[in-house]
């Protein structure tokens, strides 16, 4: 097979950190207040523009608290679980390998005595129907980064629920019209959607999640960074810019480049739409292309930002999982080597695949240009593997 003459233009494809807005350069981060504390007045000012700007582009309600918090999305999801956990039993979905370590948190370290678990395999979600959201504490992905699966709307909560609705949102966020009144604490990170760089996290707490922290004294330790409250009450600096830690200024300056960027490309709606159609022009090709499929089983519960593909040729479908896993490493090896394509190997915990991001900072060209390529490497990579039956 010929190789193709177009590259993309950006070759970052990875699904986190995940690709800078187009045209970004590190002369962003030239007004960084590097140097200064983050308890000065103007680095202050900027933590505040990040919660405003998130809380503008996302449409959060005017009653909910957006805060910045350490650890990237898994510090915020941390902090949400080891302190609002507990009073009510727990309905934890399990369909990647990011909903299996939130798992393991509420059996295995916080030992809650009421715990039910909703799992599926990569590809497929768990019944909805079957969850008790209106009774029961609920923890689940909206997006299944490591499994290219999301939850396709929010109308399986009740609104009127009496347990709360811990939402891991982080490659949702920015992709997806969240509903608000059907959830409570919702965590997400910098890296992905907005294209900024890692370590930092966002929690957002509904009027209800604040008001479980203020009656709900946890029996277990809470480690500082995991302190949301202080003296029985919400800790409000948290949510005033004040953060646990200390931040990185130039991670700070970063972010906000890339909220302002999202803002001129028409907010939330426009970054979507993007999504979607990177997500359309794979759907495209796999529905032309023999040899690969998605992993998701179905075309509504399909992610716009994390593209989990499977190969189905049965020269290498049919091989053991360490055979395939080696064909996936060389493919991807290939294309890394050309330069058009870093970091696309599906999960480590994942099947073999090839994961593809796509969201907003993602230029459809650069999808169009990708795909290919993945052709290419594909037919190369079997025609020099002499294990493959009926390959060279």
């Amino acid at each position: 097979m010929d190789k193709p003459r177009i590259r993309p233009r950006n070759p970052r494809f990875g699904s986190g950190p995940t690709a800078k807005r187009p045209g970004w350069s590190v002369r962003v981060l030239e007004a960084a207040l590097v140097g200064r504390s983050h308890r000065s007045a103007p680095a202050r000012a900027r933590l505040r523009e990040v919660i405003e700007r998130s809380r503008r582009l996302l449409g959060l309600p005017d009653d909910w608290r957006l805060g910045i918090l350490p650890a990237s999305d898994t510090g915020a999801f941390e902090a949400a679980l080891w302190s609002l956990l507990g009073p009510r039993g727990v309905d934890v979905l399990v369909f990647d390998s990011f909903g299996a370590g939130w798992r393991t948190d509420v059996e295995q370290q916080l030992r809650l005595p009421d715990v039910r678990v909703f799992e599926a395999p990569y590809g497929e979600l768990p019944d909805l129907g079957a969850v008790d959201a209106r009774r029961r504490d609920v923890v689940f992905c909206w997006n299944g980064t490591t499994s290219g699966v999301w939850v396709p709307d929010g109308d399986w909560i009740p609104a009127d629920r009496e347990g709360l609705v811990l939402c891991d949102a982080t490659s949702a966020v920015f992709a997806v019209d969240l509903p608000w009144d059907r959830l409570d604490a919702v965590s997400w990170s910098w890296q992905k959607v907005p294209g900024g760089e890692a370590q930092h996290g966002m929690l957002a707490l509904s009027p209800r999640a604040v008001a479980r922290l203020e009656s709900w004294r946890p029996p277990w330790p809470l480690p500082k960074i995991f302190r949301l409250t202080k003296g029985g009450r919400l800790d409000e600096g948290i949510f005033r810019g004040d953060t646990i830690n200390t931040p990185s200024m130039l991670a700070v300056e970063d972010h906000l480049d890339g909220l302002r960027w999202l803002e001129s490309i028409g907010g939330l709606r426009g970054a979507t739409a993007r999504a979607r159609a990177n997500l359309a022009t794979v759907e495209a090709w796999v529905a032309r292309t023999p040899w690969v499929d998605f992993l998701a089983r179905r075309p509504e519960i399909r992610s716009a930002t994390s593209i989990c593909l499977t190969i189905v040729d049965p020269r290498v479908a049919a091989r053991p999982e360490a055979d395939r896993r080696a064909f996936v490493k060389a493919m991807t090896g290939r294309l890394e080597a050309e330069g058009v394509a870093y970091d696309i190997a599906g999960y480590r915990a994942a099947p073999p695949g090839l994961r593809i991001w796509g969201g907003a900072t993602v230029e459809r060209e650069d999808i169009e240009a990708l795909l290919p390529w993945l052709d290419w490497a594909f037919h190369e990579t079997l025609a020099e593997d002499d294990g493959a039956p009926g390959g060279a």
